[in-house]
């Protein structure tokens, strides 16, 4: 059948999925439903949860959507405040999806929806948690975002360490080691590559997970209220690490490649990021060596849940049922084994994924220690990274900070004052 392409409310062209005629066993037309992700490189993973429903959807035709996750959240803001025509499948981490939630533009599942989710044979209570709002469920888990080490063991090998750093001097130490410079010094491959730029509240999130190994959290919770928790000294010890691997050591530059194309590109040697990078690494870069390893004392764990709004009440049922049929375990172990994300669903066998690629050993080998976190799902949490990410930009920047700590917490003074303010102008500031 041929391709859709749709524009959204962006006005930019997003592609995708092919015309899957799928669904219909709930209406004698076709009908359509949407599904809207910010995670493009899961498209394949929503087209095959498709054809799995042909059987009992004949007639239903499912329109995949995906577009960059920022953009994505754009167009969900605008499109629920609006209002949506088709049933559409959106696809949300549960802390961003709670400011619509408390706002009444998210309705809450079906009640065969709510039993699934609160089977404690299907997920355990942290998901269940986070796809609930006051007692009832709004959305379906699916999968989470979790950090862990990845580096290049032929760089390491090369350097002279034999596996990878333990702890955050550890980190320091194997960064200096491991950046090659040009005759005049300046880093060719980072030792370390940090999110220094980009997208606003993600340089928040990854500082909040070099933060969490310094044993500090951005936000504080007292009850439930919340208060800045970043102005101390796992604050400063984080901020410090930062500013000192940009102007200090030089182990990393604001305009270097990062992130996974320069990891795959052989243009740094570690970085900290979510298991996605298994899949993307075998299809980009195959011939890689790599390894994976665990934070030194945790780490966050985003979780994305499905949610339904729009349309008809028989395209919702339609678009609640596709949410169902992307927890099969035949297509959870693809989107482990294809794509790398970590399915939230117990009670699956992943074992053969995980003893055929290693290295996701890192994600789900986890010791009873181990400390995971996610976002706290308050309204305000999007505007209180993104401003506290502004700020922590110009200090990764700014090279007179380095060896000064004085000024350093400075920043994290004045950052933490506009966060608290948030948090009283919300109504949740704790004392």
């Amino acid at each position: 059948m041929p391709s859709h392409k749709r524009y959204g409310p962006l006005g930019k062209t997003v592609t995708l999925s092919a015309g899957l005629m799928l669904a219909g066993s709930i209406s004698a037309q076709a009908q359509d439903i949407v599904v809207w992700g910010g995670f493009p490189e899961l498209t394949d993973y929503y087209e095959r949860v498709a054809e799995g429903m042909s059987d009992d959807y004949p007639d239903l035709n499912v329109i995949v959507e995906p577009i960059g996750l920022r953009d994505h959240e754009k167009r969900v803001a605008l499109a629920l405040s609006s209002g949506l025509d088709d049933a559409t499948v959106l696809e949300l981490i549960g802390s961003t999806a709670n400011r619509y939630i408390v706002n009444d533009l998210l309705p809450p599942a079906p009640s065969g929806v709510a039993d699934f989710v609160n089977d404690g044979e299907n997920f355990e209570p942290f998901f269940r948690d986070t796809a609930t709002v006051d007692g009832s469920v709004y959305g379906v888990p699916l999968f989470r975002g979790q950090g862990a080490l990845f580096y290049n063991t032929d760089m390491l090998a090369e350097a002279g360490l034999d596996g990878p750093p333990t702890t955050m001097e550890e980190y320091d130490d194997y960064a200096a080691k491991l950046t090659q410079r040009d005759e005049g010094g300046t880093p060719t491959v980072s030792g370390w590559s940090l999110r220094l730029s980009g997208g606003g509240a993600g340089i928040a999130e990854k500082f909040w997970i070099n933060m969490h190994q310094h044993g500090g959290s951005v936000l504080e919770q007292v009850g439930d209220k919340y208060r800045a928790g970043y102005a101390n000294e796992a604050g400063l010890a984080a901020l410090r690490q930062y500013v000192n691997a940009v102007s200090g050591d030089k182990t990393v530059s604001i305009d270097m490649p990062a992130d996974a194309a320069a990891f795959q590109r052989g243009q740094t040697a570690m970085f900290i990021r979510e298991s996605w990078v298994i899949g993307d690494t075998e299809k980009k870069a195959p011939d890689l060596n790599y390894d994976t390893a665990l934070l030194p004392r945790g780490s966050i764990a985003l979780p994305v849940n499905l949610y339904v709004s729009g349309g008809s009440d028989k395209a919702q049922e339609a678009a609640w049922a596709f949410a169902i049929e992307a927890n099969k375990p035949e297509h959870l172990i693809w989107m482990l084994d294809n794509v790398g994300w970590l399915p939230n669903r117990v009670g699956v066998d992943y074992s053969g994924v995980i003893e055929a690629k290693p290295q996701f050993s890192a994600f789900v080998d986890l010791p009873e220690d181990y400390e995971l976190f996610t976002l706290p799902s308050i309204e305000p949490i999007n505007e209180i990274l993104t401003r506290f990410a502004a700020k922590l930009t110009e200090a990764f920047a700014d090279p007179s900070l380095a060896g000064d700590d004085e000024a350093i917490m400075a920043i994290l003074e004045s950052s933490a004052e506009e966060t608290n303010a948030i948090l009283d102008r919300a109504g949740i500031l704790a004392e």
